[in-house]
């Protein structure tokens, strides 16, 4: 029996910045593999690559050299139209800075994926109360982020990343704006979209405590990939049989 091709395969990858002796290379042939469902937490020091392997890993940016096949389809041979395309039918993408619509409920804020793919408003209110609900925060629809505080504002953000039900989730420092009791609380929900609803996670962070919650460790050094390795306990396990705890008010939460 054949063995199940990797979700993402990346081969021989280059980034290449600028040109003539103004050139930064910020990869230098990277080779990667992500299996369907895993769960890799990317790091490494300030300019050693891991954020502009997020951004190709994400479609955000094409390489300059080298093979990124997504489900066998070769992404750099795509048109800018193609990959945003696959972006948007996917991938789902939280960042550090919660990137919410300052104006806009949180319902609202949640929609803004369904509402550039064309859906209904009835298919975006069903959707987007729902991935709301499964983020702890149902009751909080109408709230605008002024009103939420940061660890339930990232929680809309997650939302807002997982309600198109996209097959990888990239999260590029997601507890970087929060204290250690919210980045906890975050990652125990970034580990169960993925360990109970078989997302596949790509992380980046420079929190030991944050990777801790992933199977998988890479650590990107000057543009390489310096080493590749399962984590034999993962922080997520002693959670997986308790039940999340309920967001009550803005200070819990």
């Amino acid at each position: 029996m054949s063995q199940e091709l990797p979700l993402i395969r990346l081969r021989g990858v280059t980034k290449v910045y600028g040109e003539g002796v103004l050139a930064f290379q910020a990869l230098k042939g990277v080779d990667l593999d992500i299996a369907r469902g895993d769960f890799v937490a990317i790091m490494g020091p300030s300019g050693s690559g891991k954020s502009t392997a997020m951004n190709t890993l994400g479609c955000l940016d094409r390489p300059t050299t080298g093979e990124y096949l997504f489900q066998g389809v070769h992404v750099e041979s795509l048109t800018r139209d193609q990959r945003a395309l696959l972006r948007r039918r996917y991938f789902g993408f939280v960042f550090q800075g919660f990137n919410l619509l300052a104006r806009t409920s949180a319902q609202e804020n949640v929609e803004l994926p369904l509402l550039y793919r064309g859906e209904t408003a009835h298919a975006r209110h069903t959707a987007a109360a729902r991935a709301l609900e499964s983020v702890g925060l149902k009751g909080w629809e109408h709230h605008t982020p002024a009103e939420l505080s940061g660890g339930q504002q990232q929680r809309v953000a997650i939302a807002r990343a997982i309600v198109t039900e996209p097959a990888v989730l990239l999260a590029d420092e997601p507890t970087g704006n929060l204290d250690t009791h919210r980045s906890l609380e975050i990652m125990e929900l970034i580990w169960r979209l993925n360990h109970e609803r078989g997302i596949t996670v790509l992380m980046v962070t420079h929190e030991a405590d944050m990777a801790a919650y992933a199977r998988r460790i890479v650590r990107f050094v000057d543009g390489v990939v310096d080493s590749d390795a399962p984590n034999a306990h993962p922080a997520g396990l002693r959670i997986a049989s308790v039940e999340p705890a309920p967001v009550a008010t803005a200070e819990g939460s």
